[in-house]
């Protein structure tokens, strides 16, 4: 049996914490966290419960997303004095759609060891319980809050071929899912996982098309956080590309990136640059199996 892990001066730890159940936490994680010199907790509050159900009484400090750039010389401090550091957020692991990445960054640059203490990720979560086959998936985290933007950026995912995991806030659910029909249309598949690990956890599948009534046949469905996993588009069948907008799509993939092989195919064939564009994914990929 491993021994109890004991934190090496200096040294910064990524600590991933529970996202609702807090038997979730490994054991690595309650060694550090039971020996590091300071905690710096996105909120401090909420750390302090999950410390008082392990029985630990640690020092901590506030790193958030409003102070993050100028808590870094502290911690630097800090691990200049052999003391180590753990760092954790609300829910999750830090730096995924949390605080932690900027601080991650400059620490590393400052040369200080930084140490990942993996677990719980509410995307990983509801991606295993989602029964979606698919091989790939992309991560993407929050859209943007309001509307325009964030039909903006689902635009630019439109062609992605790959399953892409949103969160979403329950006050914008209903919003989100408005925008995702508008824009991806109403056929693709949507996973909905809110609560995840906690009592009232529920993972729903259905077509986007239904997703916004089966929220608002029951309030309650529209309470607590999202994980949102929406299928990928669909390649095109190559029969629908006439046979000239074909060839032309794959000499220009030869010598010229994929966005600009896609651009220059559409003004030269005038077939849809939506097309071409999953067109073009599609033999990459299979460029890249043959290699």
């Amino acid at each position: 049996m491993q021994s109890k892990e004991l934190p090496s001066p200096g040294t910064l730890y990524i600590v991933a914490t529970p996202i609702g159940n807090l038997r979730d936490i490994t054991l690595r994680a309650l060694d550090i966290l039971s020996a590091v010199d300071v905690m710096a907790a996105e909120d401090t509050r909420t750390t302090a419960n999950l410390l008082r159900h392990y029985s630990i009484n640690k020092k901590m400090m506030a790193l958030h997303r409003h102070n993050e750039n100028a808590t870094v010389d502290k911690v630097a401090s800090l691990l200049s004095r052999g003391q180590s550091v753990a760092l954790v957020t609300d829910a999750g692991t830090p730096g995924i759609s949390d605080p932690g990445g900027i601080l991650v960054k400059l620490i590393r640059e400052q040369g200080y060891k930084v140490v990942p203490v993996p677990g719980p990720s509410a995307a990983v979560c509801a991606l295993s319980a989602a029964g979606i086959t698919a091989p790939h998936f992309l991560f993407y985290g929050f859209l943007p809050a309001s509307g325009g933007p964030r039909r903006r950026e689902l635009e630019a995912l439109k062609s992605q071929p790959y399953t892409i995991i949103f969160y979403e806030a329950p006050h914008r659910i209903l919003e989100c899912l408005t925008d995702l029909v508008e824009v991806l249309g109403d056929q693709r598949r949507i996973t909905i996982a809110r609560e995840l690990t906690k009592l009232f956890e529920t993972i729903h599948s259905c077509e986007l098309r239904d997703a916004s009534a089966w929220l608002q046949a029951d309030p309650n469905r529209q309470k607590g956080e999202f994980v949102l996993l929406v299928s990928g588009a669909v390649a095109p069948n190559p029969a629908e590309l006439p046979e000239q907008a074909q060839h032309i799509l794959k000499l220009l993939l030869r010598d010229l990136p994929l966005k600009h092989a896609v651009t220059l195919s559409a003004e030269i064939s005038g077939e849809s640059k939506n097309t071409l564009y999953s067109q073009a994914l599609l033999l990459q990929r299979e460029q890249n199996q043959q290699k």
